[in-house]
């Protein structure tokens, strides 16, 4: 009985032992391979830092071989081509302020000629406005009226007072002379112009107005006939109009004569004034 129980005590012990050897084996084989992954893991690190380092190493490598290549490009140069280069970039220089200077002076010129142009101008508009005055002040003096007709002045002009009319038997004004003609007596125009009408006045007649420069008119009546011009017709100064008549009513009781009147502005004035 006691050796059957000695050997059921030796069989559990055993068994426990296997185990408990079992269990460690398991446990060193796991920190083997725990051991193992991590000395892997670690090579693999190292690994990419040194590639990571070996492309740092090149890029930097590179900069400086540029460096160099660029340094010892400078360094390699001789003193001729230092100085040749010096001088092409002081004529660079020097004919960029030539040509500045040059533009400077052609812009002072410039102005200076659109100066003197301005100045011409102005000088040549105020002579040419002087000389279209000049004109027109000779053209003005150069208007003058001859008489119509050779003869007496047998009634004045008289705005401002009166005088006695024959036929109307009153005191009355009179805005024009009568000039003495005998009847038939070629009336002439005192002054160059246009005919502007010819029509029969209920009291002055048969009668002949012309219109002259400067706003003048001249106006020939007691004709006749005034045969020898027409409405719109350009005359001369001196060229016939008319015949001297007895053909106006508020003057028929006077002997032959010719009524002449000018107007400056459409204002009667007194013609013995510009009569020459």
């Amino acid at each position: 009985m006691r050796r059957s129980s000695r050997m059921k005590k030796s069989e559990g012990g055993s068994i426990s032992d296997k185990i408990i050897l079992y269990t460690l084996i398991g446990i060193a084989v796991l920190a083997l391979i725990v051991f193992a992954i991590l000395m892997y893991s670690k090579n693999i690190n190292d690994e990419v830092k040194d590639s990571t380092m070996t492309l740092e190493q090149m890029a930097k490598a590179s900069e400086n071989e540029d460096e160099t290549q660029s340094t010892g490009t400078e360094i390699g140069k001789s003193i001729n081509e230092v100085q040749q280069e010096n001088n092409t970039t002081n004529s660079t220089n020097t004919n960029n302020s030539n040509m500045l200077n040059t533009s400077n002076t052609t812009n002072t010129q410039n102005t200076s000629t659109n100066t003197t142009n301005n100045v011409t101008n102005e000088t040549n508009a105020n002579t040419t406005t002087n000389n279209t005055e000049t004109q027109t002040k000779e053209t003005k003096k150069e208007l003058s009226f001859q008489k119509p007709v050779e003869g007496d002045i047998v009634r004045e002009y008289a705005k401002d007072n009166l005088i006695y009319s024959n036929t109307l038997e009153e005191w009355t004004t009179h805005l024009g002379i009568d000039i003495k003609a005998d009847k038939t007596t070629v009336v002439k125009s005192a002054e160059a112009g246009t005919v502007k009408s010819i029509k029969n006045d209920p009291r002055y007649g048969l009668t002949v107005v012309v219109e002259h420069a400067d706003n003048f008119q001249t106006i020939y009546s007691n004709l006749l006939t005034s045969e020898f011009v027409v409405e719109g017709e350009t005359i001369e100064k001196g060229q016939a109009i008319g015949t001297v008549g007895n053909t106006a009513v508020f003057e028929i009781a006077d002997e032959p004569h010719l009524h002449f009147e000018i107007l400056k502005d459409n204002v009667q004035v007194d013609p013995s004034i510009y009569i020459k």
